[in-house]
Formats: structure tokens, sequence, C-alpha cells
């Protein structure tokens, strides 16, 4: 319909910001597209490819850029991650609303999202700990991190190229690396600070010398990140 326009939620709308401007960009698991149908009406990029690995939520895809007038501007692909799709095609990927595991099979499946001038956009679910590290590990570089507070959640996304890849710590895989000026970065200590808790707890359930060993580990982890959130304004 001519003159509709789309309005995004927190969490989409933070990943459109952060979409560059004139991008080829990918929308892995894209949903309903309401991601590529915003940037295509907002003009800041001209085409689109939307995959999902299921055909209904590929076919609402379909109905929103009809719904919206961008039909011509997008390409529809059902495929896992990005199978169907060539490193020629785009430079920008958005994975969003999956756990971090799933994420991490996508890239693994599609080794040219290292390539130099490839900006990966990852919103993980689960898992954010585990996809640092396995990001790190695997020849990939955080250019940025940030936070969005969304229908009672708060969602960490991860600005990542390839070229090259980084240490990390483990303390920062469950912290983050680039968070320390997010306005909800308390928030979020607070968050995987719980997790870690649980996590511990868990391990000391068990009389194994191995879970105790990991528990204290997990524990040291657990209290420097109580002592720098003290050092964090308090907002909600």
């Amino acid at each position: 319909m001519a003159g509709k326009t789309l309005q995004l939620q927190p969490r989409l709308q933070l990943l459109a910001d952060l979409v560059p401007v004139g991008a080829k960009l990918a929308d892995v698991g894209t949903d309903h597209g309401y991601l590529p149908v915003w940037l295509l009406q907002q003009g800041s990029i001209s085409r689109a490819i939307a995959s999902d690995i299921n055909a209904e939520p590929l076919e609402h895809a379909r109905k929103t850029a009809a719904e919206y007038g961008v039909s011509e501007q997008m390409d529809f692909r059902l495929c896992a991650g990005l199978e169907k799709i060539a490193s020629c095609e785009v430079d920008t990927v958005v994975i969003a609303g999956m756990g971090g595991e799933t994420i991490q099979s996508i890239l693994a499946a599609a080794p040219w999202t290292k390539n130099e001038g490839v900006q990966l956009l990852l919103q993980p679910m689960t898992k954010v700990e585990m996809l640092r590290i396995w990001l790190s590990d695997n020849g990939y570089h955080f250019t940025g991190e940030r936070l969005v507070f969304d229908k009672d959640f708060l969602y960490p996304i991860l600005c990542v190229t390839g070229g090259r890849g980084e240490p990390i710590s483990e303390e920062e895989s469950y912290a983050g690396r680039l968070l320390g000026e997010e306005p909800l970065y308390g928030m979020y200590l607070e968050q995987q600070i719980r997790k870690l808790q649980r996590r511990i707890d868990g391990l000391r359930r068990s009389e194994s010398s191995d879970t105790a060993e990991e528990a204290g580990r997990l524990e040291k982890i657990r209290l420097s990140m109580v002592k720098r959130r003290k050092d964090i304004p308090c907002i909600r």
C-alpha cells in the first residue's frame, strides 16, 4: 500500500540503525521480513535477501514486502542459514532471534563470512558467552556491542567483521567486550551474574572434583563481575 510505513519494535530498530547505508543485506531467519522491508522503505538499502529455513515465515515475509510495496527490491530464499546465498551478493548479514549455537553453526557453514569487508550483526537469544568465544577463536573481529531492552527482555547485539581473530577472556565472554559505555550495561551485568550463579550452584551440587574446580573458576569470574557492577550507576 503506497504511503504505508512499517514501524519496528526496539530490538529490530537498533539492528536497522546498525546496518550501513547502501548495504547489500541478507536477513537470515527473516520471519515476517520486517527488518529488510523497513530498510528498503527508508531508502537505506536498495536490495535485500530474506532467508528462512521454513516456508511459512518466508511466505509471511513475501506478504509483508507486498503490503509495504517493496517486493521488487527483495529476493526470498528458502534455505538453512546462508546455504543459498553467495558471498558476492551481500556485504552485511543479520542473524537475529536465534540461539548462540545456531548462529555459530550458520557461520561455520559459510566461511566467506570471515572475508574482509563483511559486516555481521548478531543477536543471540541464548549462550552469548559461548558465541563470543567461538567468534574470537575462529577469525572474527568485534567492532562493537550494543544492548536493547524490548518487551521485558534485554538483548545483546554483536557487531563483528571478518579479517582477523582476537583473544577473549572467559570473563569477557560473559561481561562483553565493548559494552562499557552502554546505558544498560549495569542491568546486563546483573543478568549475567545471576546466570553464572545458577551455573555455579548446579556444579556445586555435583560431587565430582572436575565440577568443583569449574565452579571455583566461575566463582572468581562472578566476583570480578560483581566488583565491576558496583562501579556502574544503576539505570533501569
